[in-house]
């Protein structure tokens, strides 16, 4: 049987290479300088001494090859493709997934890694990125385009369109301050301004009557963003790479991390141009900065002599698309009940060096000190399946092949949370609103509403403020694929999970090419042990990273509220011996302490 279906493997691999054409590129990584919206130079991470970084166009059944050289000198680095599946079944590897120490070694500067897949029955809207700290926050980061001969609609042109947002600082100094003791709330850095295309001088041209795919991608690292556009309509026709049900809406909302093409039917003259907005979802800002501009307007340029479009604003942003009603055109059904129900929940808390992190069940993510693959695919056999090989340090979850896997996620934080899976798209069964007080955690008793019937599908999803999602999804992609939200600062703080996908089946039909080898060795990194480095004792994680400890009794945010409280009486003391100084009339003690008491009692300082 094991013969039969290595034969059948070949055979596949085969009829792909016979159709496909090769896309072929050499990157090496560097600084480059730039002022993208004309305000601040500074210096983006580009690819062979330019910047933006190129997109990558290729058409279903092709084959993509990139040799990227590390020319960052002091930082190691890494490509991942955010939402290609990377199925060994059709002759790909998991190791060209990306995320450094969960399918490979991080690039040392210097070195070169080969990234050498195939994507056979994929299409629609990708991209991809830097999965190395909050590397591509500072430009690692281009649209790749899967393009569909039989595409079902039709369409004049193509148009792909990034949005993102713009920090002036380099990512890596605004990581070191929002990581900090000094900001104990957790307070996202809020960014300096959106982007278009990489600019915010951009003119998208349009002709008359005609209809135009606009691929959306929000290649962001913090802001969702609305999208509208003057006196057009959108219709939506795919997402993350799933043909929908043409659904018309004047308003989306993409947050990082989300893909969205829509058909938009021009006007019938070229009387005048038209506004497209990009507006930031402020409830994700801690605080509006002076000076910040929430609103960005490109032109939508049917006549070049005409003046520039002004601002076009609308009443209200509660109508935006909901991609919880959309309906993937394949029409393919709700999959049956589950066979394992994973429940992770989402909190935001200070540890005991002062730092804000992020928790999936009261652990945050720390990487391993080998890669998880490298623990799949060096592992004893009665062993592959025990998830504390893996470490207890990263959320690991060993999925059995071909089961039915739903995972429920509860948000405990009041900010969104928009969440990827690298591997998988999945089915969204359940997606609460927001809720401005109590989280509201997913009752499988009482759900907010039936399940639908044609679920849609994604890999990006968001998690409402105090609300929960639901998904469903099948284990047939033998893999280690990351699970995390896609607020580049929520996963450097720790909001990641790592499901290890039919390990046994992975180990049948993968191995560790010599370039995964080589990065590794110049890395520092051993080839085989468990999560701690140990291949003596497999079940000894005694030198494994852990998170820091927690917080000392006392140091909670009800302890830094009394000593606050205790700070403001101690200046109220103070000012009241002054006042009795300059005061000829005698001050009263028990007026006084009777304002002290109730002051403490409020503070919760006196019972």
């Amino acid at each position: 049987m094991k013969c039969l279906d290595v034969f059948l493997r070949l055979s596949f691999v085969t009829l792909i290479a016979l159709a496909q054409t090769t896309h072929e590129y050499n990157f090496t990584t560097g600084w480059v300088k730039a002022n993208p919206d004309g305000m601040h130079e500074k210096n983006m991470i580009g690819f062979n001494g330019a910047w933006p970084l190129p997109d990558i166009h290729i058409n279903k059944g092709d084959r993509v090859v990139i040799r990227l050289t590390n020319g960052l000198q002091n930082l190691k680095t890494s490509l991942h493709f955010h939402g290609l599946f990377h199925k060994v079944s059709e002759g790909n590897q998991n190791e060209m997934d990306g995320p450094e120490m969960v399918t490979q070694c991080p690039i040392s500067p210097g070195d070169t890694y080969i990234y050498n897949f195939t994507v056979p029955d994929q299409v629609g809207t990708f991209w991809y990125h830097s999965h190395s700290g909050a590397q591509y926050t500072d430009g690692m980061r281009a649209a790749l385009i899967i393009h569909d001969d039989g595409a079902p609609f039709e369409y004049d042109r193509d148009l792909t369109i990034q949005i993102s947002d713009l920090y002036h600082k380099p990512y890596f100094q605004v990581m070191e301050e929002f990581l900090s003791r000094y900001n104990p709330t957790g307070a996202e850095p809020v960014p300096q301004n959106v982007l278009l295309n990489n600019t915010v001088n951009a003119t998208i041209n349009f002709e008359p009557n005609k209809t135009y795919l606009l691929r959306f991608l929000n290649v962001g690292n913090f802001i969702s963003q609305y999208i509208y556009m003057e006196d057009h309509e959108f219709t939506v026709v795919e997402v993350d790479g799933v043909y929908v049900k043409p659904k018309t809406t004047n308003l989306l909302y993409i947050a990082t991390g989300q893909r969205v093409a829509v058909l938009v039917h021009s006007q019938k003259t070229s009387s005048r141009n038209y506004a497209l907005m990009q507006g930031m979802d402020a409830t994700m800002l801690d605080v509006i900065t002076p000076g910040l501009q929430l609103n960005r307007t490109t032109k939508i340029e049917y006549d070049s002599g005409s003046n520039d479009v002004s601002e076009y604003f609308i009443d209200s942003y509660k109508d935006a698309m909901n991609d919880f009603y959309l309906e993937p055109l394949d029409k393919m059904e709700i999959l049956d009940d589950y066979d394992y129900q994973i429940t992770l929940d989402v909190k935001m808390d200070n540890l005991g060096n002062g730092v804000n992190y992020a928790f999936f069940n009261n652990i945050t993510y720390v990487a391993p000190k080998i890669p998880t693959l490298s623990t799949v695919l060096s592992a004893p056999e009665d062993l592959i399946s025990n998830p504390w090989i893996y470490g207890d340090n990263i959320n690991a979850f060993v999925l059995e092949h071909g089961e039915v896997i739903e995972l429920v996620v509860n948000n405990y934080d009041d900010n969104r949370h928009p969440f990827h899976m690298h591997g998988h798209n999945f089915q969204i069964i359940q997606k609460s609103q927001g809720f401005d007080e109590d989280p509201v955690p997913y009752n499988e008793s009482a759900p907010i509403e039936a399940f639908p019937g044609i679920p849609m599908r994604r890999d990006t999803v968001v998690l409402e403020a105090n609300g929960h999602v639901v998904f469903r999804f099948v284990a047939d992609n033998p893999g280690v694929w990351m699970f995390h939200c896609h607020v580049d600062w929520h996963l450097e703080q720790g909001l990641a999970a790592v499901f290890v996908e039919a390990p046994k089946q992975l180990r049948a039909m993968e191995q560790l090419s010599d370039n995964y080898k080589q990065v590794c060795r110049n890395s520092n990194m051993a080839l085989k042990g468990n999560a701690a480095g140990d291949f003596r004792d497999w079940l000894n994680l005694e030198n494994l990273p852990r998170q820091p400890a927690p917080l000392p009794e006392g140091f909670t945010l009800k302890g830094f509220l009394a000593l606050a409280v205790s700070v403001l009486i101690g200046i109220w003391g103070l000012y009241t011996i002054v006042q009795y100084g300059f005061n000829e009339n005698k001050q009263d003690d028990e007026e006084l302490y009777s304002k002290l008491k109730k002051i403490l009692h409020e503070a919760g300082q006196l019972e």
